[in-house]
């Protein structure tokens, strides 16, 4: 069955949340929690620059004032990045050796924390960046390992360690806020493919995969959550989609 290319759209959209959905899954995926630690008991990092997740866009902003928040999409979900090694306006020996930050927040909260740093980070190495990172946040060394990532799950949230570009990054990710964005992305996409579009000239209706729905003017149109909704205001499936 095709596609709707509103959900194709929509898909595009939520890209974002994939990545993140995709990194949390994969760092827990075959293996139960390697340590118990909850996240309020991890140890402020200094190479975190005084981020940590939960945090509000108004915290996250008195942290990095430079950075720019822009709206949540339908599911709730916000990320911005900051480049403090491209940005003119900032200096850059207040971000040594950090390439970029990206923040993904959920419901206003930060719910992501991801920090790419240059080849010449002062841990360039990742078994050195995994093993000082573990010594800052006071979480244990043993990170399992996958070709060139290390990844760590404890108790409602996950560390990843994986070099990109040519430096070590960082993704420390809040796995509740995960669930809850996998939640409403299966059930935004359902909603889409159930979704239909009546047309007022015809009082016909048609489903989202059928194609036939893309003449229909844009004043002619009348949106409906189900077929259902539609039949009961009167419309009927268009032969052209049976």
């Amino acid at each position: 069955m095709p596609m709707h290319p509103r959900l194709i759209a929509h898909i595009k959209l939520l890209l974002p949340i994939f990545s993140v959905i995709l990194g949390a899954c994969f760092a827990a995926h075959g293996q139960s929690p390697t340590c118990s630690l909850k996240l309020d008991a991890l140890t402020p990092a200094p190479d975190l620059y005084g981020l940590h997740l939960g945090m509000t866009t108004e915290e996250v902003k008195r942290a990095l004032p430079l950075v720019q928040f822009g709206s949540a999409d339908r599911l709730g979900v916000m990320r911005t990045s900051f480049n403090p090694h491209f940005d003119p306006r900032v200096e850059k020996t207040a971000f040594p050796d950090m390439r970029t930050i990206s923040l993904d927040f959920l419901d206003g909260k930060l719910a992501t924390i991801w920090i790419g740093y240059e080849a010449t980070f002062k841990w360039p190495k990742l078994d050195d960046f995994v093993a000082n990172f573990s010594k800052s946040l006071g979480v244990p060394a043993d990170w399992p390992s996958k070709r060139n990532t290390r990844q760590l799950s404890c108790d409602g949230f996950s560390l990843t360690a994986q070099m990109i570009g040519g430096g070590p990054s960082l993704r420390i990710a809040d796995e509740a806020a995960q669930e809850v964005a996998t939640t409403r992305l299966a059930e935004a996409i359902d909603a889409d493919e159930k979704q239909v579009i009546g047309d007022t000239r015809t009082k016909r209706y048609y489903p989202s995969d059928c194609s036939e729905k893309d003449s229909i003017p844009q004043n002619s149109r009348a949106l409906f959550k189900t077929k259902e909704e539609a039949e009961k205001a009167g419309f009927a499936l268009s032969k052209d989609c049976q």
